[in-house]
């Protein structure tokens, strides 16, 4: 369980989106965890966490090895779908400055990791690109049934915003 917990806590310190380096998160809680006294043990297996967490685009594997780091990696998922998904992704949206949506611009398909980091697509795009294939990537029977009703609800945000569009 401290596993878990210490992963859901740290597993976006020094997120890779702002810090431009995919392993500044799991040195920062490795320092902060050292400096409070936690076993090696345990502050190896946040670092795999913190890691292993990110989607990484829709051509890499999940390279997330154990069932706490799946547990954390799924409530993360859940995090980026739904209602708070949506807002979030528009909040994102807004922030890099990125359209909300261009008919011109086509999703892109089978992103690697290094074309996600340097994809700035609208947001809608984003929806194709990640949220929506979110769902088929949860680790566990309860990530799974809670992911699906979340992307039966972006799906018909979706609908709706064609149809107003």
């Amino acid at each position: 369980m401290l596993v878990i917990e210490l992963g859901a806590l740290l597993h976006d310190i020094s997120d890779w989106k702002f810090s431009g380096d995919v392993h500044s998160g799991s040195r920062v809680a490795e320092e902060w965890l050292s400096g409070l006294g936690v076993d090696k043990s345990i502050i190896a297996q946040v670092k795999h966490i913190v890691d292993n967490i990110s989607y990484k685009g829709e051509a890499e594997e999940n390279t997330m090895k154990t069932l706490e780091g799946r547990i954390v990696q799924d409530a993360d998922r859940l995090d980026a779908i739904g209602a708070i998904g949506i807002a979030r992704a528009f909040a994102y949206g807004g922030k890099m400055g990125r359209e909300i949506y261009n008919p011109d611009t086509k999703p892109i398909k089978d992103m690697t990791f290094e074309m996600y980091k340097r994809s700035n697509g609208t947001t809608i795009n984003h929806f194709y690109e990640k949220l929506l294939l979110l769902k088929d990537r949860m680790n566990t029977k309860t990530g799974r049934m809670i992911a699906e009703h979340r992307h039966m609800f972006m799906e018909k945000f979706l609908e709706e915003f064609y149809a107003e569009w």
